[in-house]
């Protein structure tokens, strides 16, 4: 008698400890102190600036490529002081910021900056720091921190350098977008769980759409899916991603998004935990099998359960370990026209 399991839901678990707490200041036309002239202050100033500040900068020394950056700021104006700092020039600012090559003159600094109750961040030492800066992805008004707590900022670059090439340059536009429609859509009416309906669908729609900028047909569609007048906003879909022999650095660029667009997952044992870490912690994630002699879902089982979750509206992706050289994900991963789901035949992409 053959003996079939049924799908396993799994948590993501509780948040873990922190290292620090990531937050995002606002400082569009608020004052920073920043003191020092060289290389280091340069590009803290470029990035206060770009954040929207006001900076003012104190140092009797002022590289020419600090000069450069304040004669054309990216956003923020840059006023150069050429002087010393002082403890008066911490009244009212919004943050201060030290370039010290000495304990003592970054432990002075921050004392004068806490005195006036200003959080204070000294370059390159962290005793002396209320917060730090990140590596930042930026796809403004989305943006991505990095930290290490200070342990290894050039890890923290090289994990930047690989969010850059997974995150699509149209992020910024969608992000753009929804800070455009939120007013529209506090306006429609709506009761907040159908708000953040809007939003679900809209995160969903942006991920798949990210090579084309929103248009206002975009919106149009959305919202009334919401209101019940028109089709699903996006059709259900399945696709299948090979994790080869398990090391998730295969998967390719494709089948990462994938992920990341997921609702739904479902996986085996031959399956590397470590390939669920690129989906999003929403997405449900079903165990429907395992390697050896205990019992696992038929395929029938699964293909029907998937074809049912599609028809659903859901994005279902199929992970599939094995002894694949190389990682792969199915083209659309669309239904046929039958109803059921494709199988890996289909279509197929080899790892680049």
């Amino acid at each position: 008698m053959t003996v079939h399991s049924v799908p396993i839901a799994t948590s993501s678990g509780r948040m873990k400890p922190l290292a620090r707490l990531p937050i995002f200041v606002a400082l569009d036309a608020r004052r920073a102190v920043l003191a020092g002239g060289g290389a280091a202050a340069a590009w803290k100033a470029e990035l206060l600036s770009a954040a929207g500040a006001r900076v003012e900068v104190y140092a009797e020394d002022v590289s020419d490529e600090l000069r450069a950056i304040a004669a054309d700021p990216s956003r923020g104006s840059i006023s150069l002081h050429a002087r010393a700092w002082t403890a008066q020039d911490m009244k009212g600012a919004a943050v201060a910021v030290g370039a010290f090559e000495e304990d003592a003159d970054a432990a002075a600094f921050a004392q004068a900056a806490r005195a006036a109750g200003v959080p204070v961040n000294v370059i390159d030492k962290p005793a002396f720091c209320d917060f730090a800066f990140g590596a930042v992805v930026n796809r403004s008004p989305l943006v991505i921190g990095i930290s290490t707590d200070g342990a290894a900022p050039v890890f923290a670059q090289a994990i930047r350098a690989k969010l850059e090439t997974l995150l699509p340059k149209g992020f910024a536009v969608w992000a753009a977008a929804a800070q455009s429609w939120r007013s529209a859509v506090g306006a429609s009416g709506l009761t907040f769980a159908a708000r953040r309906r809007f939003w679900q669908l809209f995160a969903r729609h942006a991920v798949v759409h990210a090579e084309r900028e929103p248009v206002q047909a975009d919106f149009d569609r959305l919202l009334a899916e919401v209101r019940g007048g028109w089709p699903a906003a996006e059709e259900g879909a399945v696709t299948i991603v090979d994790v080869g022999p398990g090391d998730p650095d295969l998967l390719t660029l494709r089948a990462v998004r994938t992920l990341h667009a997921a609702d739904i997952i479902l996986f085996d044992d031959r399956v590397s935990r470590a390939a669920l870490d690129f989906a999003r912690r929403e997405a449900r994630k079903l165990l429907v099998g395992k390697a050896g002699f205990g019992p696992e879902c038929s395929e029938d089982d699964i293909d029907a359960l998937m074809a049912g979750l599609a028809r659903q509206g859901k994005r279902v992706v199929r992970l599939k370990g094995g002894d694949a050289a190389a990682a792969a994900v199915e083209g659309d991963g669309l239904l046929n026209s039958t109803g059921a789901p494709r199988s890996s035949a289909d279509h197929s992409e080899a790892a680049a």
